[in-house]
């Protein structure tokens, strides 16, 4: 059996050298977000190699209009929970807002937690250049860290929520964001709302995968928010969203069914109770 990311015959979880690997023959592999150890091992049976439990938890699981006010504790409970319901899929965690902006010893120390405590074995950080320093001082440190670059949804009160990496400036600044993280020992990195041509280009140039969020079809991997992939989130997505299902109409129509048998008195019928 080929040993692939995608499914494959692993009876172990999957490690960056399996990514690095994966690089260098060329395959493309999916990731996909998760919060909950439920959904999480959904994912992990149909074979998902890498699970990122994102900051994207703030606008889709608990209700905050951005990512920004995620705290540590909640990574932290999320990730194990994701940890706990999964056993093959590579767990990548975030570093959410204010976890490592104070310098290298508070990056350490986040991570170190989420690594220790939640028992992900791998870290996200925004960044590239700025935060080139904290990269390398996690890798020596032995934490795996996948890079984010191009929009880095913790700036976004900077930066607007919008395409990065237009125009040649643009574009030259987001090349040496890439190889800055790179150089400092990323295994990986996101490239989120960036040009397609500027990601290939970054793409063909990195040792390390890419990882493509509305970034084009040349990237090494690509991930999406599952709710959004699953049709779960309400109101109008992102351009690079692609739908798989509908699961929003769904669970809105098991819910109306199980009410309407409730209130008519249908459920339980005889074969739900007990004598």
């Amino acid at each position: 059996m080929p040993q692939t990311l995608y499914g494959g015959t692993r009876n172990r979880r999957v490690t960056v050298r399996d990514l690095a690997l994966a690089k260098e023959r060329g395959e493309k592999w999916p990731m996909l977000t998760a919060y909950d150890a439920m959904t999480a091992s959904v994912f992990d049976e149909a074979g998902i190699p890498v699970i990122l439990v994102g900051d994207s938890m703030g606008n889709c699981h608990l209700g905050y209009e951005t990512t920004v006010p995620v705290t540590m504790d909640e990574m932290t409970m999320l990730t194990a929970a994701v940890v706990r319901g999964t056993s093959r899929g590579l767990i990548v965690a975030d570093l959410p807002f204010g976890s490592f902006q104070e310098g290298e010893v508070q990056a350490l120390r986040s991570a170190t937690r989420l690594v220790k405590e939640a028992g992900a074995q791998a870290v996200k950080i925004e960044g590239g250049e700025r935060s080139a320093d904290r990269i390398g001082l996690l890798a020596r440190s032995g934490i795996p860290v996948m890079a984010h670059v191009g929009l880095t949804p913790q700036s976004v009160h900077a930066t607007g929520y919008r395409v990065q990496g237009r125009g040649e400036e643009a574009a030259s600044q987001l090349m040496r964001d890439a190889k800055a993280a790179q150089d400092a020992g990323a295994f990986a990195l996101v490239l989120e709302m960036v040009p397609a041509p500027v990601a290939a280009e970054v793409t063909r140039a990195l040792q390390i995968p890419t990882v493509g969020i509305g970034a084009g079809s040349e990237c090494d991997a690509q991930v999406l928010v599952w709710t959004d992939m699953a049709g779960l989130t309400p109101g109008k997505l992102p351009r690079f969203v692609k739908q798989y299902a509908a699961l929003r109409s769904v669970l809105g129509d098991a819910a109306r069914a199980f009410a309407e048998d409730v209130t008519t008195g249908t459920f339980p019928a005889a074969e739900h109770s007990y004598e």
